[in-house]
């Protein structure tokens, strides 16, 4: 998944086709080169891309990999599986926020690898612990309709516009990831439209507006104290007649009573499904990686009042406890789909769980 990258953008600006004479004259194996070349050029961009947000993922477990995971090596370093190996591999995972749940059921298939497998030196264990930290990444079933990957290879055009719901307590990075969300498909040559629905606070919507200048994407809003339904009804309006991409809905950030977040984003989803029955295609919830544990109880709440489909765990970079990532997928059941690796418009980065994994225990 790399945001809208399943769809290449076609250039409708792009001149009318050639006259049937030059057409005669150009043999039909130069289209098969053209189409063999700018397959290679997209091949050689999705490499380069991936390999920068495997970096950024990588600096950005700095803390935690120094923290906890520098004395992964140490762990399986000795020759035997003992029970010292085990209760070391449960302090080191609990230790980084995985939880005690999410620990033990790790443990759990961990240990049944190494049965399956009749593994008797230590040093197997990590390839064993990898692969079950990648597995358990990995479960969650996707059910937004953006950036699940079927598995059916195709590459159908998404949405247009896609809508992304977001939602998040206030201080989690909720905006700046919305921001850099809107940059992210700019620079894929997609354009955005974002709602500034949370009409809670004052501030939020003005500093909507000062990132919306600073990464080149249409802001909707009203004054403070507005209909957020209202702000979303424009806003999908106003994409419909600028042909845009995707909508980003900004939500209040502030966990008021659960009746009253459920009622607010029951209306604002009306609203959406009056111009596309099948919208939101994702609700992303945005969550802070430094608060550990508590991320789980906000996001309980927000899953309650809304079918959150995907996490964007933020100031990765700023935490050593990046475990509370697999608390989330084993405990809450919600796919990560993006990462926050810093504070810039490029700091955003898709999840990868095999790049995530490997860059705790390198």
């Amino acid at each position: 998944m790399r945001f809208f990258r399943r769809a290449p953008k076609v250039n409708e600006d792009a001149p009318d086709a050639a006259p049937d004479a030059a057409h005669d004259a150009a043999p039909e194996a130069a289209d098969e080169t053209t189409d063999a070349g700018d397959a290679e050029q997209i091949a050689a961009s999705e490499v380069k891309l991936a390999a920068e947000d495997e970096e950024r993922t990588n600096v950005a477990l700095e803390r935690t990999k120094r923290s906890w995971f520098s004395n992964i090596s140490s762990i399986f370093s000795r020759g035997n599986v003992d029970d010292e190996l085990w209760e070391e591999l449960e302090e080191l995972l609990i230790g980084a926020d995985a939880g005690v749940v999410t620990t033990e059921k790790i443990l759990n298939d961990v240990r049944a690898r190494v049965a399956d497998e009749g593994i008797k030196d230590a040093s197997e264990v990590e390839d064993a612990l990898k692969r079950a930290l990648v597995d358990l990444l990995q479960s969650p079933e996707g059910k937004g309709s953006l950036w699940t990957d079927t598995g059916s290879g195709s590459h159908a055009a998404p949405p247009k516009p896609a809508v992304i719901l977001v939602l998040g307590v206030n201080g989690t990075g909720k905006t700046t990831t919305i921001a850099k969300l809107a940059h992210a498909y700019k620079k894929e040559g997609r354009t955005t439209v974002i709602a500034a629905a949370d009409t809670f606070r004052a501030a939020a919507i003005e500093q909507l507006k000062a990132w919306g200048d600073r990464v080149g994407a249409d802001v909707i809003a009203h004054k403070q104290g507005a209909d957020p339904a209202a702000v979303v009804f424009d806003a999908l309006a106003a994409a419909e007649s600028r042909d845009a991409d995707a909508v980003i809905i900004d939500t209040a950030g502030r966990l008021h009573t659960q009746f009253n977040l459920m009622e607010e984003l029951t209306k604002l989803k009306r609203i959406i499904a009056r111009k596309q029955p099948d919208a939101p295609h994702e609700v992303l919830l945005v969550l802070d990686a430094t608060i550990g544990q508590n991320a789980l109880i906000q996001a309980e709440a927000f899953t309650k009042a809304a079918e959150v489909t995907s996490v964007c765990l933020t100031k990765l970079d700023g935490t050593s406890k990046g475990g509370i990532v697999f608390a989330i997928a084993d405990q809450m059941g919600i796919p990560v789909r993006l990462v926050g690796t810093g504070e810039e418009p490029d700091d955003l980065a898709p999840f990868s769980a095999e790049a995530f994994v490997e860059a705790l225990f390198r």
